[in-house]
């Protein structure tokens, strides 16, 4: 009776750790390497970005997005393959703002500090991998030693990271990425981390998110065997290049980076949630097509994350005219607080709580 109970219950965690790995959508699509972590069609992930202020929910850093809405599924961050730059006044030395905190112009950086605090025990993460100005020496092995730390962190943080490699490939003006090597960088970084073992990640291709036709793209595509999703930035209006060549590749798109920007014929104008009724004309202008975009695109869009930051106070940004007059924290506007929970009420967007839920009992 006893060896009936055990076998029983033995099966029984098997059958919820089968869940847990539906749910997260494990070895889907092409890349059977690789987890991709892909809700099923219909169902989007909420990530939240991109520096510590903006998210809040932490000890030190309150009045962000997690203190005023419900904890997000994810957290966007960034680092770095690129040590030797400056940036205003931050010197890089490689993986900054991973371990320890770090602010190069575009706020507090720290990855760590969301593994070290409960608000976010059931959030993903999201890894900007920034590699501008190195992608030469990672793909001739010189940065081999940063790659295994990074795989070694991600390891270490037990729960799904979505590593976006070289993010915005096409951002010709400020990464100036050489193709060659850029796409031997990739290539190098995929087989360091397979070759360490690392299962808890999803690689990410991102583009800038306008610009770039077809052909761009498929000239600067790692590859279906080495690419668990397709992503771009959306800040303007809506573009669906990269949309339909993740259709075409039969791959997953994440919204890596999105924040309202009002852009009319090259000009930019105040984005300030802060005001109103400038927030409703926002939420109208921006936001609705926003939300209008990932419902059309629901078989393909499974995630996206929203920089809820005031672009306009960090030094990176106040001197840049797409982001100098802009403000995206959501908690300013009672008028779009009220609209988003109306909309992340949906069942369709997945919070830190459907994640909590699908986990076994620890």
């Amino acid at each position: 009776m006893d060896g009936f109970i055990n076998t029983l219950l033995l099966i029984i965690r098997f059958l919820i750790s089968s869940q847990v790995l539906l749910f997260l959508g494990c070895f889907s699509g092409t890349s059977g390497l690789a987890q991709s972590f892909e809700p099923p069609d219909g169902q989007c992930f909420v990530f939240v970005g991109q520096d510590l202020a903006a998210t809040g929910g932490l000890e030190v850093y309150r009045e962000g997005y997690s203190d005023y809405f419900e904890t997000p599924a994810g957290v966007t961050v960034y680092t770095n393959l690129a040590p030797g730059g400056e940036s205003f006044g931050h010197h890089f030395s490689g993986l900054d703002g991973l371990l320890q905190q770090a602010n190069w112009g575009a706020g507090d950086c720290w990855a760590n500090a969301y593994l070290q605090d409960s608000t976010y025990q059931y959030s993903m993460m999201a890894i900007g991998l920034s590699m501008v100005h190195c992608e030469k020496d990672i793909a001739k092995g010189r940065h081999d030693d940063f790659i295994v730390h990074l795989a070694t962190w991600i390891q270490g943080a037990k729960r799904p990271v979505f590593l976006r490699i070289g993010y915005e490939f096409d951002g010709w003006e400020w990464n100036q990425y050489r193709r060659r090597f850029y796409l031997q960088a990739w290539t190098r970084i995929y087989k360091i981390f397979q070759d360490m073992g690392v299962e808890n990640v999803a690689y990410i291709w991102q583009s800038k998110g306008t610009g770039s036709d077809q052909n761009t793209l498929e000239a600067w595509y790692p590859g279906d065997e080495i690419v668990d999703w397709c992503a771009y930035s959306y800040f303007g209006s809506p573009d669906t290049e990269m949309i339909t060549f993740a259709r075409n590749h039969q791959k997953p798109v994440f919204i890596a980076e999105a924040t309202p920007v009002r852009e009319f014929d090259g000009l930019y104008f105040e984005t300030d949630l802060n005001k109103t009724p400038l927030d409703q004309q926002i939420w109208e202008g921006w936001f609705v097509p926003f939300f209008q975009t990932i419902q059309d695109n629901n078989d393909v869009i499974k995630a996206f994350s929203y920089i809820n930051t005031d672009w306009s106070s960090q030094p990176m940004w106040v001197v840049h005219p797409v982001f100098q007059r802009v403000d995206s924290r959501l908690q300013l506007s009672p008028y779009i607080m009220e609209k988003w929970r109306e909309k992340l009420a949906d069942p369709a967007f997945l919070q830190a709580s459907d994640i909590r839920e699908k986990m076994p009992d620890q």
